[in-house]
């Protein structure tokens, strides 16, 4: 049953992503917010009245030296930051205009609905095939076996491993290359249909094949998803991104258009920094 649903959707997948046109020439509506935010470790301020838009299917870049705030600012989103227990937030962060801190919400599901990609790969000590499927069967998104599977070799294939993997999916998933691993990581995270990814660095221990490969894929991804990566290289957030701020110092120095940030910045500092005179 799992070779004839693999074959089914991977007839089907090429297709799905080709029938998307490309939109990064509309402006996209606004899919998460961070009003006012303020985050405190303890007695320090690692955030001082964020303002972002995030746009839906676009990605946005954080960049900025480090200890600026932009990884701080990503794990908000999900409220990663409330496994730290001196951690503090303030303001408001809305996704399709929910304030996700609100008391009412559940943070696991807030989790599906946002996932998150981290800096170093980091599969379960679990087959391929079920490092996938620990999502969708946790939330009950598959009421059988071969729905199951299904999910697993879609979420495969959108994250560009399926072709590799599709005949070892038994096999261990912490026996993949890094760059596998991390695309393993990506397709785990798509498993739950969430509306939107985060990626914490996602490249930086990776090799320069296996960061084209991400990047490539970052590319696909946006056509279904929103995308917020934190990256170091500006290089990289120039290429992958529509949309990027500059964090300086716990502020959003400025945000816009990738092309305007990095050819017409309107802050001296945003100059500064992509010209390499600090950071």
């Amino acid at each position: 049953m799992m070779k004839s649903n693999l074959a089914a959707v991977e007839n089907a997948s090429t297709s799905e992503m080709g029938t998307v046109s490309d939109i990064s020439s509309v402006v996209s509506p606004i899919k998460m917010q961070g009003k006012d935010v303020n985050v405190f470790y303890g007695a320090k301020q690692a955030l001082f009245d964020v303002n972002l838009d995030i746009r839906k299917n676009q990605v946005t870049a954080l960049i900025g030296p480090s200890g600026c705030g932009k990884s701080t600012f990503l794990r908000c989103l999900n409220r990663m930051n409330d496994t730290i227990d001196i951690c503090r937030v303030q303001g408001d962060i809305l996704l399709d205009g929910e304030d996700v801190y609100n008391p009412q919400i559940d943070v696991v599901e807030l989790r599906a609905r946002v996932g998150m990609v981290f800096q170093k790969p980091n599969p379960f000590p679990k087959s391929i095939f079920e490092n996938v499927a620990y999502g969708p069967r946790i939330h009950g998104l598959a009421r059988n076996r071969s729905e199951l599977e299904e999910i697993v070799a879609k979420s495969l294939q959108r994250a560009g491993l399926f072709e590799e993997v599709k005949d070892r999916l038994d096999e261990p998933g912490t026996g993949l290359s890094g760059g596998q691993q991390q695309r393993l990581c990506i397709a785990r995270a798509i498993a739950v249909s969430p509306e939107v990814i985060l990626m914490d660095e996602p490249c930086s221990a990776l090799d320069p094949i296996a960061t084209a490969r991400v990047e490539e894929l970052i590319d696909e991804l946006r056509r279904k998803y929103t995308i917020v990566i934190v990256t170091h290289s500006m290089q990289q957030a120039a290429r992958v991104s529509q949309r990027t701020a500059f964090f300086h110092l716990g502020q959003l120095v400025e945000e816009g258009n990738t092309d305007d940030i990095f050819t017409n910045p309107k802050d001296q500092r945003t100059l500064d920094y992509i010209t390499g005179r600090f950071g």
